[in-house]
């Protein structure tokens, strides 16, 4: 397993092709809204496995606060722990950082895995690109 960080869009090819595969195709996100102006920014994380890009996440600083966001694993990935592997990784370049607080507007399907991992829900559902969301953080 080898893991590949990426600064904006440059080399970020294999983090868009797992987001599509994820986000557009599965869950039929449109496309304009996967995609957006925060990728030139952010730090991108691409996790292989025997060369196959197969999990995603970025880290996005908006108003002075940290967010992860697009946290993606190929299909017939999931499930064996590269999300995992993933939001771990993503936390702790931030928490490296002195950072202590960290957000994420999370798919509800998957607030359980968030929940595992320490991050807590807050505020009221939501809807984002047509899927239901809540707010999460987590404390270092």
């Amino acid at each position: 397993m080898d893991i590949k960080w990426f600064k904006g869009i440059r080399n970020s090819e294999d983090a868009f092709a797992i987001r599509n595969e994820v986000f557009v195709k599965e869950q039929h996100v449109p496309v304009e809204e996967e995609l957006d102006d925060q990728d030139k920014v952010c730090d991108h994380l691409v996790i292989y496995l025997l060369g196959e890009p197969v999990a995603t996440g970025r880290i996005i600083i908006e108003n002075k606060k940290y967010y992860l966001g697009r946290v993606a694993v190929l299909k017939k990935y999931r499930g064996k722990g590269f999300g995992k592997i993933l939001v771990n990784e993503l936390l702790n370049k931030i928490f490296l950082q002195g950072e202590k607080e960290v957000f994420i507007h999370a798919q509800v399907s998957a607030e359980g895995f968030y929940k595992k991992l320490g991050f807590k829900p807050y505020g009221e559902k939501f809807f984002e690109a047509g899927i239901e969301h809540i707010n999460m953080c987590i404390i270092n």
